[in-house]
């Protein structure tokens, strides 16, 4: 499931030589928080104003927002972001990818940044994320919520969720991803988009989902894959959008985006034809607008 699917060279080179990149940076350069378990969390925070705070699907980080954080900072939203643990610039502790440590980093950073009357964006496993933080963590520092093509409320097939994808999918995925990841991810991306995506932007969020360790996306896909939040998501009394495809082959309309509309007490579903799971970079001007319509009002 596409789901929502350098190492340091010495040199004889002089310093003022060396071009510092993105990769090279020092801790010292960047933004991070620490997580109670000594974990790094990379942050990016633009603009200023109200916060919006963005949750990454799995196997992407903080970078995947960039399309929505621009403009939408320009409008006067403070936009925050960062890379999940063992994610983009983060640390790789090598555990805590179950979804209640996810959710205390998440914690972590609301609280660091001391960042109130949020509205928590998540996209496929950072919806996940979003509920299980409402829940541990509380709504005082939440006013709003928007799930993107949720992972929600189950995805897996039990007695009482006979709809569910059968959990020997899953079990198949991952032990695919420890034989090949990328060429899994080759393979089974071009569902992610539509077919005007250009290779470039193609090529970008596959290169995004190799910046996370392998230990990590099989982790935080069983996380993710054995949820279940249909006792939670009732218990939800906040505003939330609900913005999701009809062609969303990671996480189906019909099992995610639908199910969890009916059990949140204040929920809206907003469907968008011949969406696919992806569609923050798809459908980026629909999704922008109506983030910015939510968050306003």
């Amino acid at each position: 499931m596409v789901a929502g699917l350098s190492l340091m060279g010495i040199s004889s080179a002089k310093a003022s030589d060396t071009k510092i990149t993105p990769a090279s940076r020092t801790r010292g350069q960047m933004n991070f928080v620490e997580a109670k378990d000594g974990t790094q969390l990379f942050y990016r925070s633009w603009g200023t104003g109200r916060p919006i705070v963005f949750i990454s699907a799995w196997a992407l980080h903080s970078e995947a927002w960039q399309y929505q954080m621009t403009p939408i900072c320009d409008e006067g939203f403070r936009c925050v972001a960062f890379d999940r643990r063992s994610h983009g610039r983060s640390s790789d502790p090598g555990t805590g990818y179950d979804l209640d440590t996810l959710a205390d980093d998440l914690a972590t950073v609301l609280t660091r940044l001391n960042l109130t009357d949020v509205t928590l964006v998540g996209h496929s496993l950072g919806a996940a994320e979003s509920v299980r933080y409402l829940t541990r963590h509380g709504t005082a520092r939440i006013s709003r919520l928007v799930l993107i093509a949720p992972t929600t409320p189950c995805l897996t097939k039990s007695a009482d969720n006979l709809d569910g994808l059968d959990p020997r999918i899953f079990e198949g995925m991952r032990a695919a991803f420890r034989d090949d990841f990328p060429g899994i991810i080759a393979a089974n991306i071009k569902p992610f988009f539509v077919p005007t995506t250009s290779q470039a932007m193609t090529d970008w969020v596959v290169q995004m989902m190799a910046q996370c360790s392998l230990k990590a996306l099989i982790d935080c896909n069983r996380s993710f894959a054995s949820a279940d939040f249909r006792q939670d998501l009732p218990m939800l009394s906040i505003p939330t959008l609900i913005l999701q495809g009809t062609a969303d082959a990671s996480a189906p309309l019909e099992l995610t985006g639908k199910k969890t509309a009916a059990l949140l007490p204040k929920a809206t579903l907003k469907v968008y034809d011949g969406a696919p799971h992806g569609l923050i970079f798809t459908h980026t001007r629909q999704v922008n607008e109506d983030l910015l319509k939510f968050a306003r009002s």
